[in-house]
């Protein structure tokens, strides 16, 4: 995979599983955790659901401390202490990076948890940003044994560290049902 080259990856729910999936990237599949509302074609902010929808990757974060690679050809910039994603859908900034402390209710994303470790912007509710369709959904990295995320994919750290070289701002996360 050449590195501005358009990548398609499907995401599909695993059978009898709806808040676990298979990501298929050229000849990859792996195993990715969904969010705990399963997928949805209804998305709302706090359902817990991973869009029903077809989301380019936009750009990224890395924790500077973690020894992530970045991508050849994906804009990852080093993840720092105050940022954080608003998620109150009638602030100015909702779906929107935003340094904290902030006012409204928003995601932390430095975490003690290393979800965020690898953290790339889906373009989800963003061009134009429509209040309460959903904030924050990220393609990420996993809890140990897939569990459910907020709304999010999210792969292993191993997985995605296998992923990184092939994503672009021209790759595209088509979830599917």
């Amino acid at each position: 995979m050449s590195r501005k080259r358009l990548l398609i990856i499907d995401v599909r729910p695993r059978p009898g599983h709806a808040t676990q999936g298979q990501l298929i990237a050229g000849g990859m599949v792996l195993r990715c955790a969904l969010g705990r509302g399963g997928i949805t074609a209804f998305k709302r902010e706090g359902d817990g659901g991973t869009p029903l929808a077809q989301m380019r990757l936009l750009h990224g974060y890395k924790r500077p401390d973690k020894r992530v690679q970045g991508g050849l050809g994906l804009k990852l910039r080093a993840l720092r202490r105050n940022d954080g994603w608003c998620e109150v859908g009638n602030d100015r900034n909702y779906n929107r990076h935003v340094r904290i402390p902030y006012g409204a209710s928003h995601e932390t994303m430095w975490r003690e948890d290393d979800l965020y470790d690898v953290c790339i912007v889906m373009d989800w509710n963003i061009r134009p940003r429509l209040r309460g369709r959903g904030s924050a959904i990220f393609f990420h990295l996993a809890r140990r044994g897939y569990t459910p995320t907020q709304g999010c994919i999210a792969l292993s750290r191993g997985d995605m560290d296998r992923l990184l070289p092939h994503l672009s701002d021209q790759t595209v996360i088509r979830v599917r049902r």
